[in-house]
């Protein structure tokens, strides 16, 4: 009795192990969505910053060009000036004014010359980085189609099997269905596990021959000492499967031997 109830609970347990490894999947995937999502979303925000550096650029280049202009028409005015005037010193002080202006033009012409270069450079790389953006883009946009698609089919998949489970776990033992539920979810892995070579094949430590031949009798639900899973024999379940299929007593009798 206890073996055919093992046998059901490890239907049980193969369908919620796929479920497992389906949601690990799926998370995956979703972080693998979201990490795609935000490079693209970086590279926008790096275009729409640079964007605005190079509009701020253009606008200082504006300022100081006509700042150059006031200046080179305030030279003109002076000069008009020192054409007619008389006096010495007055043609002097417009002279020296004029000096003035021109070492100012002269210092704002290198800042100005200045700036055209890094607007250059800035124009350069911002064309360099939209192009990059809209590759990445393009890429990111069919990867994310495709993960989209392996979500869906994974959420598919994942209901089919809680249906299966669903209809699994209606045959089990309603006593150890709620324990083997409990150990599920600590240990997110197999919980109901045989022993081989002596040793419990979840934890892989080694039991006692008292504890096997607790195991090997079938009589009662048998925990592991050190990770608390629930053993059961193979050759029990073996035997099963093979008098299902109609394998003769006598050779049955030999490979359990």
């Amino acid at each position: 009795m206890l073996r055919e109830t093992l046998k059901v609970m490890l239907d049980v347990q193969e369908l919620d192990i796929q479920m497992i490894r389906l949601t690990r999947l799926k998370r995956e995937r979703v972080t693998e969505l979201e990490r795609i999502r935000s490079l693209r979303d970086d590279l926008h925000h790096q275009v729409v910053l640079k964007e605005s550096e190079v509009i701020e650029l253009k606008k200082q280049v504006k300022v100081m060009e006509g700042e150059m202009t006031e200046i080179g028409a305030k030279a003109q005015k002076l000069e008009a000036q020192q054409s007619t005037v008389r006096k010495v010193e007055e043609f002097n002080a417009l002279t020296h004014e004029i000096s003035s202006l021109e070492r100012e033009r002269a210092a704002k012409e290198q800042r100005l010359s200045g700036y055209y270069d890094k607007l250059s450079a800035e124009e350069d790389f911002l064309k360099n980085l939209k192009s990059s953006f809209e590759s990445t883009k393009t890429n990111c946009d069919q990867t994310e189609q495709e993960i989209k698609a392996s979500i869906e089919a994974i959420n598919k998949e994942g209901q089919e099997i809680m249906v299966s489970r669903s209809a699994a776990a209606l045959k089990a033992n309603k006593e150890i269905l709620p324990i083997y539920e409990k150990l599920l979810q600590n240990k997110k892995d197999r919980v109901i596990v045989p022993i081989e070579n002596r040793c419990c094949s979840g934890c892989h430590i080694v039991v006692t021959a008292q504890h096997e031949n607790l195991v090997r009798k079938g009589e009662k639900l048998v925990f592991c000492e050190h990770c608390s899973r629930i053993h059961y024999w193979h050759e029990h379940l073996n035997l099963q499967e093979e008098a299902k299929e109609g394998v003769p007593a006598k050779r049955r009798r030999k490979s359990a031997g």
